[in-house]
């Protein structure tokens, strides 16, 4: 889950979009940035962190245009990093590119691009889209973008930005959300409605399989075979807050009504073609391997603490292999049995709960194995355990973790 804006019209187009990316901020705080078209070129500026990061950095290296693209992200593919934040450009940077979701066969298309000569820069799947838009590139922008989504296989929000069509933005959708705001003289794009509350009410809410080439004074949405489509305006009747709660009244029914989709994001990817397997592929295990494990523990706190009571019932019955839950605080204070033979599973929502980092080290000392199941890419757990299953439940406003507990 990122938050994703767009702007195109007369005013200055870092303007709203460092405002629109504020308004998202509980999407994604790991890194954010922005990309401005001004005389001839697409300039980029991102930063790891809070996006009090790239507000300073905007300061101190102003970008100037009327035209631009913003993301505040939160990491999967990649850790966090001023690399791997978004804008993503190709080598040549004619082609910038913002995405909220998770492009499944990004592997196999980053090896084909590698075989042809791209170079890459960052960690991240999207990155993949921005040198796909090069090598496709016919001579039409939107031509382009339709060759380019129909090689993608995965979810996403997509907003593309080139340098030699710099009087559009295009963006589409599959899964995730992304809306087109109505204003005079300019228009604006943008995952969430709070973004643009503030300009406007009149917006297209996107469907799955849609494109919109989105100009200052006109917005045309069409099909992926570029048939036109006629949208009807959606009037956004919420105040501010509540159009940050998704309409709900608090973070945590929303949360709760976003579980179907964090279950989709972090399976979906792990399903094969034929839909009859799960494989994971980061994990790599082989029948041996799991033929070797003697007992699992899963330790974790809180939330993930219920998470792993659930998850023993599970696992007993499917795999037949003995479990033990533990609270992790009380797991690093007594003399557990802990051995070689021992997977320990260690379950985080932030990846840096203290007692849970504490008790993987301490069962990794004793001779297990280790697997990180967490939600945040990167984080302290992640990189300790010796393998990492993440989830994909996007950031979690509401204390009671629901989503990632599912």
């Amino acid at each position: 889950m990122c938050g994703i804006v767009g702007y195109i019209g007369d005013r200055e187009a870092a303007d709203f979009l460092m405002d629109g990316l504020a308004k998202l901020e509980y999407r994604g705080y790991d890194s954010a940035g922005i990309a401005v078209y001004h005389d001839g070129a697409i300039a980029v500026r991102k930063k790891a962190g809070r996006l009090v990061n790239l507000a300073e950095e905007v300061k101190q290296h102003p970008v100037i245009g009327t035209v631009g693209i913003g993301h505040t992200r939160w990491a999967t593919h990649g850790g966090p990093s001023d690399v791997n934040a978004h804008p993503h450009t190709d080598e040549k940077g004619n082609f910038a590119i913002v995405h909220n979701g998770i492009i499944e066969n990004y592997m196999e298309l980053k090896e084909e691009l590698l075989n042809k000569g791209y170079h890459f820069k960052s960690e991240t799947d999207t990155e993949v889209v921005a040198h796909l838009c090069a090598d496709m590139y016919d001579g039409d922008f939107t031509s382009t973008v339709r060759k380019v989504l129909a090689r993608l296989r995965g979810s996403y929000s997509l907003v593309f930005m080139c340098k030699f069509e710099p009087d559009k933005i295009i963006c589409s959708k599959k899964d995730n959300p992304l809306i087109v705001g109505l204003g005079k003289g300019e228009n604006y794009i943008a995952s969430d409605i709070p973004a643009i509350l503030s300009y406007t009410r009149k917006t297209y809410i996107m469907n799955d399989g849609e494109i919109a080439i989105v100009s200052k004074d006109n917005v045309w949405v069409t099909d992926l075979e570029g048939k036109p489509i006629s949208k009807k305006v959606f009037e956004v009747n919420w105040d501010a807050e509540a159009a940050e709660k998704g309409g709900f009244p608090h973070f945590m029914l929303k949360e709760i009504y976003e579980q179907p989709k964090a279950i989709k994001d972090t399976m979906s990817c792990r399903i094969t073609k034929d839909g009859k397997h799960i494989h994971f592929e980061e994990l790599n295990w082989t029948p041996e391997d799991v033929k070797s494990i003697g007992k699992i523990l899963i330790t974790a706190c809180g939330t993930a603490y219920h998470a792993g009571l659930l998850a023993k019932y599970f696992i007993e019955k499917l795999a037949r292999i003995p479990v033990e839950v533990d609270i992790a605080s009380e797991y690093r204070y007594r003399d557990p049995l802990t051995d070689s033979k021992t997977l320990c599973i260690v379950v985080s929502q932030s990846g840096e709960t203290i007692d849970t980092l504490a008790a993987l080290k301490e069962a990794k000392r004793r001779g297990a194995r280790s697997l990180a199941i967490t939600n945040v890419v990167g984080s302290s757990i992640s990189r300790e355990a010796d393998q990492v299953a993440y989830t994909w439940a996007g950031p979690e406003i509401a204390v009671a973790s629901t989503k990632a507990y599912t």
